[in-house]
């Protein structure tokens, strides 16, 4: 059994654990615990909103929800020996739901996705989708069904979200004077370019005072992937894989959460996995002088495992770079691209009942393969993603015979 060395009591807000995690990255928020390489340790999480979200059939919750307390992290983890030029190597032993509960939170024996709103947070697809919906999940050992999207189910690629190791005081600065410059391109833009620091609703782990006022005014937010990992949402990061991650602080302050049942590719709702609170078990270890010896710079390297579900079979969409809103030519596009296979895929499930707020819902959670399948084509990128036909109970094929639709019932949605 690994080491417990962040415990989660599942009824209480992460402000209230017994030591309570953190919000924003920053070199300065006091380490949780101490561990040594070689050493086996169980982390167990909140849910990234710290319990925003109920298992209910309203998307209010979603619409309103507070993003400046996201995302809640367990840690930070002090790993004897760990200095600036290393690589933390991190192998995923376990992960899960919280084990033997059923309740509120969550995780337990529930997980969910939504639709963000426009207004707050948006999504991969949000000018076709600007409202807030909202889908509950159950699981069943690995497997998960809805009531909000039925005539599925499919076996979860269990994954974390977000983990990765502090910046150094020089690397935060750079992350947020190149953010604010982005910003500053289009400073009144909905969604947002990029989320600066915020002093709201700041969490520092035990820092208090002087020290949490400087991590609220100058951390940075946990919403994008940086050069110290942070939130990749990368599905195939599971049971098995093993991540090196740089190190930039003394003692590497390993952190991380956001855990999920499953997800897509892509993650295109913004919180598109199956969210959950729950547990993870890590082994971890060095490399000194790595960073330098295998040109580890501006991002980790992840070796996946070997666990997800066979799925064999597919009906896959394909996206081009082209605005096909207003017939605009675009060039190498790969972001437009996928957004429009999405959008195909979204529009061929809608023959079979769906609403699209549910297809959308869909794509986001299941396990979809999104691919970039060709940058070389000018002027047009194309970009893939492929549908699993057996997660279906019914056959999504087409076929002379045509498409059966049927009452498949709605989504949580907003008032």
């Amino acid at each position: 059994m690994p080491d417990v060395v962040f415990s989660v009591d599942q009824a209480k807000s992460m402000r209230d654990q017994a030591v309570p995690g953190h919000n924003r990255w920053h070199p300065d928020i006091p380490p949780a615990v101490t561990v040594r390489p070689g050493q086996s340790i169980r982390v167990e999480c909140r849910e990234w909103t710290d319990g925003q979200i109920g298992n209910n059939d309203s998307a209010n919750d979603v619409r309103d929800v507070d993003l400046t307390h996201a995302h809640m992290l367990s840690g930070p983890i002090y790993v004897e020996g760990a200095e600036p030029g290393d690589l933390l190597v991190v192998d995923i032993l376990d992960l899960g739901p919280v084990p033997q509960e059923v309740g509120d939170a969550p995780g337990q024996g529930w997980g969910y996705t939504g639709i963000f709103a426009k207004h707050n947070g948006g999504g991969f697809l949000t000018d076709t989708f600007p409202d807030a919906y909202k889908a509950i999940w159950d699981f069943a050992g690995q497997k998960a069904t809805s009531r909000h999207i039925p005539g599925v189910e499919y076996t979860g690629i269990t994954h974390p979200g977000l983990f990765g190791t502090a910046p150094s005081a020089e690397l935060l600065a750079r992350w947020n004077a190149r953010e604010r410059a982005l910003i500053a391109t289009d400073p009144d833009r909905v969604p947002p370019l990029a989320l600066p620091p915020l002093e709201e609703s700041v969490l520092g782990g035990t820092a208090s005072g002087d020290a949490l006022s400087a991590i609220g005014r100058d951390g940075a937010r946990t919403v994008p992937a940086r050069e110290n990992g942070g939130n990749h949402d990368i599905k195939n990061f599971t049971r098995g894989s093993r991540v090196f991650y740089p190190v930039h602080v003394p003692g590497a302050l390993f952190s991380g959460g956001d855990l999920h049942f499953s997800q897509g590719d892509g993650e295109i709702t913004f919180c598109g996995a199956i969210e959950m609170g729950g547990f993870i078990d890590f082994h971890v270890d060095l490399i000194k002088g790595g960073m330098e010896t295998y040109g580890v710079t501006t991002n980790p390297i992840l070796i996946p495992g070997n666990v997800e579900p066979r799925y064999s079979e597919f009906v896959t969409f394909i996206g081009i770079g082209v605005d096909h809103t207003s017939d605009t030519q675009l060039y190498n596009d790969a972001t437009a691209a996928y957004r429009n296979a999405c959008l195909n895929a979204v529009e061929y499930l809608k023959k079979f009942g769906y609403t699209g707020a549910q297809a959308y819902l869909l794509l986001g959670s299941a396990p979809i393969e999104g691919r970039v399948s060709g940058v070389v084509d000018i002027p047009n990128a194309c970009c893939s993603l492929y549908l699993p036909t057996a997660i279906f109970d019914f056959d999504i094929k087409p076929s002379a015979s045509g498409p059966v639709s049927a009452d498949r019932g709605s989504c949580a949605v907003s008032s």
